[in-house]
């Protein structure tokens, strides 16, 4: 069963490399920003798979919870900051 989530763990590493292509390539920064927080959801899901294998799995669910909350707050900011309308001011003399 060990070797399961082993091959599970490889192949979940595997399938992060389509999000960050579209991290890196992608055309808007919301494209990105989606790309981030599926790399974001499949890296909690990898780390709790390595603390299962470790047999460790209450210590790395603390650290995915962790994780999870960073990455939210992080979209979250992120999104507000593009989302804001800009004013420009313009001084005349």
């Amino acid at each position: 069963m060990d070797s399961f989530f082993l091959y599970t763990a490889v192949i979940l590493t595997a399938i992060i490399a389509f999000p960050a292509y579209r991290v890196v390539k992608g055309p808007t920064v919301f494209d990105r920003l989606v790309g981030t927080n599926a790399i974001a959801t499949k890296t909690i899901v990898l780390i709790c798979l390595i603390g299962y294998i470790f047999d460790r799995i209450g210590m790395f669910i603390d650290i995915t919870l962790a994780y999870a909350i960073l990455g939210f707050i992080g979209s979250l900011t992120i999104a507000k900051y593009f989302s804001s309308e800009r004013v420009n001011v313009r001084y005349d003399d």
